[in-house]
């Protein structure tokens, strides 16, 4: 429609989310099953959160970014899951077009912010492994809180710059979004401006947020792993490779389906598997996060016991 005089044409205000509207039979069921995801996310990694703020032995550098990964991925699921189990609670597929814009900002934002962190915990682990002689005076608490503070802005204005050339883009039909949340290319595809210039941006802030990331993390932990197999006995092997297990099986899940979901044709046959594969970062990855690091984590399970224990002794201390 680029090539049409769009002033001709009706302007739309809104977009409406397909979802997954070819499993209506399954709309309940699917009801349900977000609620208890979201449900068990938000629970999980509040959690996560509370423990790395009031146990004094989480005050590390490795779980300062744990807390900030796990309020980001409350953030994250916030931004898409509630307007999804409205939808499928009312049918009500229909969001406006300054509110998918919105809510694009700050999942694009969000995912952004997730590759540096993720890349940061990474470093932390490289740091920790391969020069634990230096570590406390390479990651002090000023440079650890630099690097979360960094992630967060960083991403957070750089997309700005993307969203301010989405809010210049008239929309003018059709309105329908073959997704379950905003994703900016088919959000793209339904303007009738010319959008060259939208999508540069789009490629250009995909690539500074994923590539340079994925290749540090990649970097991390190829060096972590020639620094374990140079390690003599298999015991402990063992234990320096569990201490950053829990972060590497975070990484394969979160980079392994974002890759698969972007090297896949764009095709109408596997549009439902993208779709698929597109929630296991949206909401697997948010989900799992504190199961992987409460129950592989000594410290953080230490943590939880505590905090279970005080809990139980405060309401014995109610009954006396």
């Amino acid at each position: 429609m680029e090539g049409t005089d769009w002033r001709n044409q009706t302007t739309i205000t809104e977009l409406v989310l397909l979802g997954f509207r070819e499993l209506p039979d399954m709309r309940i069921l699917l009801f349900l099953m977000f609620l208890v995801i979201y449900m068990a996310t938000m629970a999980g990694n509040t959690l996560i959160v509370m423990l790395v703020v009031t146990d004094q032995h989480l005050h590390t550098p490795m779980y300062l970014f744990l807390g900030n990964l796990s309020y980001l991925e409350i953030c994250y699921t916030s931004t898409f899951l509630p307007k999804l189990l409205a939808s499928l609670l009312t049918g009500d597929r229909t969001i406006s077009v300054s509110g998918c814009i919105t809510q694009l900002y700050f999942s694009g934002s969000l995912a952004a912010t997730e590759c540096y962190l993720l890349a940061a915990m990474s470093y932390d682990r490289y740091l920790a492994i391969c020069k634990p002689l230096h570590y406390s005076t390479l990651m002090s608490s000023r440079f650890c809180l630099q690097l979360a503070a960094g992630s967060w802005l960083n991403a957070c204005l750089a997309i700005i710059i993307f969203v301010l050339f989405l809010s210049q883009l008239t929309f003018c039909g059709p309105n329908e979004i073959d997704h379950f949340y905003c994703d900016p290319i088919p959000l793209m595809e339904l303007s009738c401006s010319d959008t060259h210039l939208s999508i540069l941006v789009d490629f250009i802030l995909v690539y500074v947020f994923t590539l340079p990331p994925f290749l540090l993390t990649l970097m991390s932990y190829v060096l972590i792993l020639a620094n374990i197999l140079r390690i003599p006995s298999t015991t402990g092997r063992q234990k320096t490779f569990s201490t950053c297990s829990s972060h590497l099986t975070v990484v394969t899940i979160f980079y392994g389906t974002i890759i698969i979901v972007h090297i896949l044709p764009k095709r109408d046959t596997i549009r439902g598997l993208k779709k698929v594969l597109s929630l296991c970062f949206t909401v697997l990855t948010p989900l799992v996060n504190p199961l992987i690091y409460s129950l592989r984590n000594k410290e953080v399970k230490e943590a939880l016991s505590k905090a279970v224990s005080k809990c139980g002794f405060h309401k014995n201390m109610q009954r006396l």
